[in-house]
This record gives structure tokens, sequence and C-alpha cells, in this order.
């Protein structure tokens, strides 16, 4: 099959597990298109990458320093445009942040770090960004449906991710593939830009994918539950393949890990009882502490295939902490890798531009004030997600896997990071969510004795009072199911 034919049938493949997908019953906000594109940028490159409107690799350290200016301006258009939607939310928007003040807190001290940045305007652009990464999550969570929301926002974003990232490997090597710059080993990196962002695609959307397809499995027979079980069956054996091409331990480690979580707590209502989470939690989190350090042999990353040392991630960690400036509050938002910091790292290490640990990049860049705040907030999380999962048997589970991705992977790789998808679905599964949201209209195709409906004008007054009910609820996990 040729390059051009194949491209074809992706096309047609994608729209086709739309189609599949597709609940008509659903009403879902237009704005919901933001969030789909944020994520779906966040999740493979750059507009300026796709288009290659990047230069040269001789203005490489430029573009750097100042970013694409297509980007730049595209992904402000959103951000305004997300902004203007949650304005318009008012209310919902309002009860979300008095509930989420810690996430807020820790917002606003990345943007006054930016005041003791190298590079305060790079700074400036990239909190910009971190922002849209809270206001897209914003618009997600205050839907009405947010849980049919998030389902759809997810679903969307692999329907076209995985495939295309099968297709640019398959039939268009020269932006499928890449060989690393000093040793020429060839690697697979699909719609993304290397095999860790490829090995993301295939954790974040594999783990979203399973946890459409488990819900499938507990509703009714239907035609929307065989077609649902097909379009993520097809994504799931799709995401299989991607992550053998993609070689990404920490990646593989994760989906096994959280997959199984998921599995377990959708499936067995012991399994969503707090005591046997929190084991799981920190039985998982002690196994790859014990494997990353304390595993002087290497036998259990070794069977991983990787050796004692992470593929060189212990010497990483202990030239970057030579370079600290203040431990305190660091070197100011995504500002370590920055300047005659970064050229001084090169020397040592060329190529590098990452701690590759998530706890140690806030470090580097927020100090132990930036630590100890994502640390409130990995428990605050851990809370929020125990009492969804204890309260919500549908949207618990993928909460749940989420939050312990995003834990166990920064262990090994650098996850909280402005537009990266670990950090957006973290963000998902740590907010708090408004209480009762109506999965579907309750007043809509109840049918009558009569034969008429209960969308009668005489009754569109009780509708409007429900709606205003939603916002003056309590905080707190979902308990409708999707």
């Amino acid at each position: 099959m040729s390059a051009q034919l194949a491209a074809i049938v992706c096309g047609f493949g994608v729209l086709g597990l739309y189609a599949l997908d597709r609940d008509r019953r659903d009403r879902l906000s237009t704005a919901l298109w933001l969030p789909i594109v944020w994520l779906s940028i966040g999740s493979s490159r750059n507009i300026g990458e796709w288009l290659q409107t990047g230069g040269s690799a001789g203005d490489a350290a430029g573009r750097y320093l100042e970013g694409n200016p297509i980007d730049r301006a595209i992904l402000t258009g959103f951000l305004v445009a997300g902004i203007v939607v949650l304005v318009r939310r008012g209310p919902r928007v309002g009860t979300l942040l008095r509930a989420n003040a810690l996430l807020l807190v820790y917002f606003a001290y990345c943007a006054l770090s930016i005041l003791w940045s190298d590079y305060p305007f790079v700074a400036f652009k990239r909190w910009n960004r971190g922002l849209g990464d809270l206001v897209m999550v914003l618009i997600i969570l205050s839907d009405r449906d947010w849980i049919s929301a998030l389902r759809n926002v997810l679903s969307r974003v692999s329907f076209v991710l995985v495939p295309v990232s099968v297709l640019l490997i398959r039939y268009f090597p020269q932006m499928g593939r890449a060989y690393s710059r000093y040793e020429g080993r060839m690697f697979f990196t699909g719609a993304s830009t290397d095999k860790n962002g490829l090995g993301m695609i295939c954790l974040i959307f594999g783990l979203s994918s399973l946890w459409c397809l488990l819900s499938a499995m507990r509703s009714s027979k239907s035609r929307l539950r065989t077609r649902r079980l097909i379009a993520h069956g097809t994504i799931l054996i799709m995401v299989a393949w991607l992550i053998h091409k993609a070689d990404s331990a920490t990646s593989l480690a994760c989906l096994v890990l959280a997959g199984g979580l998921l599995i377990l707590t959708s499936s067995i209502a012991a399994a969503r009882r707090t005591a046997f989470v929190t084991a799981a939690i920190m039985g998982a989190v002690s196994f790859i502490l014990y494997a990353v350090f304390l595993d002087s042999r290497g036998s259990l990353v070794g069977a991983l295939g990787r050796d004692a040392t992470l593929t060189g991630r212990t010497a990483v960690w202990e030239l970057v902490l030579h370079f600290v400036g203040n431990p305190w509050i660091g070197s100011g938002f995504e500002s370590f890798w920055l300047g005659r910091r970064l050229e001084s790292i090169l020397l040592n290490i060329p190529g590098l531009n990452e701690a590759h640990n998530g706890y140690l990049e806030v470090y580097l860049n927020l100090g132990w004030i930036g630590v100890v705040l994502l640390f409130l907030i990995i428990v605050s999380g851990f809370r929020t997600t125990v009492s969804a999962l204890s309260r919500d048997a549908n949207v618990g589970p993928i909460r749940l896997a989420y939050f312990v991705v995003g834990v166990l992977y920064n262990l090994t790789e650098a996850g909280f990071k402005m537009m990266s998808p670990i950090w957006i679905t973290f963000l998902v599964a740590n907010m708090k969510s408004l209480k009762y949201q109506h999965s579907r209209d309750p007043l809509r195709d109840v049918p009558l004795s009569s034969g008429t409906s209960l969308e009668q004008e005489s009754l569109l007054p009780l509708r409007e009072s429900l709606a205003q009910n939603d916002v003056s609820l309590i905080l707190g996990p979902s308990c409708t199911s999707n």
C-alpha cells in the first residue's frame, strides 16, 4: 500500500472510530473542542513542528528561547477563548476555583517565581501555557455533564493520535521515526517528537480507552455498546503495538500498574475500599522506589531492559544538582534549562534538556517551596481520588489511574511540565469536581401515558430550577454514571 493510500485509509478509519463511539443523546458543549485541540497539541507536536516552520538547526538555541510565533499566536488564542468560556460559566467555575484553592496557590507561586528567573519574558510565556492547562481542565470539569465531557475529550484525541502514530511509523518514516544525535540509533516517535512522547500517548490514551471499554462492558446490550467495544478495542490493539515500538520502560510499567488498578476497581467493589486503594498505591510506589534507588544490582529494572543507571539517569540527577542556585526558590518557572547553565550542562551530557525526574524538575525550577506545594497537592489529590472512587464506580477508577500515573511516572521522567498530558490528566484526577452532574437531561425522552413527552413548555421552569441547583451543591466526586 502506498503512503498516500494509507493516509486516506487512516483518515476514513479515524472518521469511522468517531462514528462508532458517537452517542446522539450526548449534549456536549462546543467549547470542548478547545481542550480537545489543546490536549492533542500537548500530546504530540507544536503546530510549527507539524508545519515544519521551525527554521534551521543553526538557530536552535534562539528558537528554544523565543519559541515559534505561529505556536504562540495559536495557543494564546486558545487561552483567551478558554478564559471567555469560563467567564460565561461564572458560578460553576467560581465554585470549582474555591474548592481547588491549593492548586491556585501553586500556580500563583509559579507566576511569582518569574520575578527571579534569568529570562523572565520566556518564563512568563511558558507560564501562560501552564495556565492554559488549568483553563482547559476547568472547561471540562465545569461542563454540566463533565463525565461525558471527559470521556469525549479523551476519546476524540485518542482516535486521532493513536492511528496517526501507526500511520507515521509504517508509511511516513521521515516523520514517525528519528535517530539519536550522537549514537545514530533509530527510535520510533509516531505523532510525538521522541520515543518517550510516543510512550505517553500510549499510556494516557491506552488507559482512557480501557476505561471506556470497561464502561461499555458494564452497560446493557445495545448497538452503541457494541460499537464502542469495537472502537476502543481497536485503539487498545494499536496501543499494544505502539508501546512495543516505543520501548519506553516508564510508560510500559505505568500502563501495566495503573491499568491493573483500573480493571480491579472497575470490576470488584471490594477493590474500591480506601484500605485496599491505599495499600495498592503505597505498594506500587515502594516497589518503584526500591527498583530505582535501592536495588543496586538493577535486577528489577533489568527486567524492563534497562541497566542499573536507568539509561544514565542517575548520572543526570547527580550532575544537575551541582547547578542548583537558590535551593528554596529555585531558578524560576521553567527557567533552569536556559542560558549559560544549560550550556555548561551540555558540555557534560550533550543533548540533555530535562532532569528525567518530575520532582527534581520542580525542585530545580521552584525550589523546596515548589516541592512542598506539589506534595500538598498530591496529598489532597489522594484524598479526592479515594473519595471519588468510593462514591462513583464509573469515573473514580480512571481518576485513580491518572493519579497513580502522575505519581509514578515522574520518578524517572519529567511529567509535571506545561502542556504535558501527564500533568493535564493529573490535574483532572486531583481537582475536586461538582458533586451532582446529570449525564443526561433527566427530563428528556421520558414518555407520558398520553404519548407526549416532558419536553412541554409547562415544565421548562422546573428544568431551569434543576440547572440552577447544579451550581449550588457542595463539591465532591460525582455520584452519577456516564
